[in-house]
Formats: C-alpha cells, structure tokens, sequence
C-alpha cells in the first residue's frame, strides 16, 4: 500500500531522557515536561483519522499515546519496545566510554542486550505489520528515541544503524511515506509547539 504513511512519534520527555541515561525496558513515568509534550500533539492529531494505533508496551508510550487523545484505542505492539541495552541500561554514553572509547550504539550494540542488527530485524516486522493492516489509511506509532530512528533507517532501506542519523527530540511527529514507490521520510523530528 504505496499510499500509507507512518506517523511515529515519540513519547514524551522522562527523567532519564533528560540525563542522556539509556532508558530500554526501565518503565519511567514521563515528568510534567513530559505530559504537556504528549498533550500538546493532541491538537494537531485531532481529526486525523488512522487507520491502527500502535504504541510500545512501556507506560511512558501508552501514557504519550493516551494524552494525544486519539479517537481509536491503542494496539499494544510488543515489537515497539526500546532497544535493549542491556548492561548499559540506566548510564549514560560518556559513562561508557571510559572503558569503550568512541562507542556507538549503533556500530557496537550493548553487551547483554541489542545490536543493529537484531533491532532492525525486529524494525522489518514493525513495518510488515503496520503496511499489512487491512484498514485503509495511516498509522500512527508510538514509541521511544533509539528504536524509531532504527525503524526510520529501515524503512528508508538504510539499515537500522543508520538511525545515527536522525536526531529526534521527545514528544516530537515525523512521517515515514512515499514518492511514487520510493520510501521517503516525509516529515521529521515536528515539534506541537506552535504551527505544524
């Protein structure tokens, strides 16, 4: 379905987003920042009419979601979870370079969790789940910062290391579609803070 678009959206901001701390599968509350972040997207998303909504199992998502105020209940997708960092869950990336000099996300992925690769072959199910939804229109996603760009860069047929390259603040809107039958991001990292 070449006319669908992606709206993903990530939640908004949360103690440790903050900090620059990876926040993979520690479910934090979002902050007051936060919830006027998620409540400010409900203005723009209001009369948009999706054809799903997905959101990551973690509360600060389905909390983003919830505050959007969309006129359809949230599919719970378990794909959508951060990436997991494992042993570099909670510290920061200048607080693992102490002992792994210029490391990446993206380049050495987290001993105990994710690489690139196995986040983009989960990234390839997200996307093969949203465009197979029977439902005409487009869906909107909602996640958290490292596993959305990962799916950007898959979608864009990049590979999710190439997630490195777009930079997406919290409580933001970007749309993944189409030109012609070329996958194309179509608008990134909008913040509700005034015009969309």
């Amino acid at each position: 379905m070449t006319s669908r678009q992606l709206w993903i959206i990530r939640h908004g901001a949360t103690e440790w987003a903050l900090q620059g701390r990876h926040t993979g599968s520690t479910d934090l509350p979002l902050l007051p920042q936060g919830e006027k972040e998620a409540k400010a997207l409900a203005p723009v998303l209001k009369g948009v009419r999706f054809a799903a909504v997905l959101s990551s199992p973690l509360q600060r998502a389905m909390r983003t979601c919830a505050l959007a105020e969309l006129e359809m209940p949230a599919e719970i997708l378990p794909e959508l979870i951060e990436w997991n960092y494992g042993n570099y869950e909670g510290i920061t990336t200048a607080e693992i370079r102490q002992t792994v000099p210029e490391w990446t996300i993206w380049d050495q992925g987290c001993p105990g969790g994710e690489n690139a690769t196995a986040v983009q072959d989960r990234c390839e199910r997200i996307i093969q789940h949203a465009l197979g939804i029977s439902n005409k229109g487009d869906i909107v996603l909602f996640a958290h910062g490292h596993i959305l760009r990962a799916l950007t860069g898959t979608w864009l047929g990049l590979g999710a290391a190439a997630g490195r390259l777009f930079r997406l603040d919290t409580g933001s809107i970007c749309i993944l579609g189409f030109e012609r039958e070329q996958r194309v991001i179509t608008r990134w990292n909008a913040l509700c803070t005034g015009k969309f």
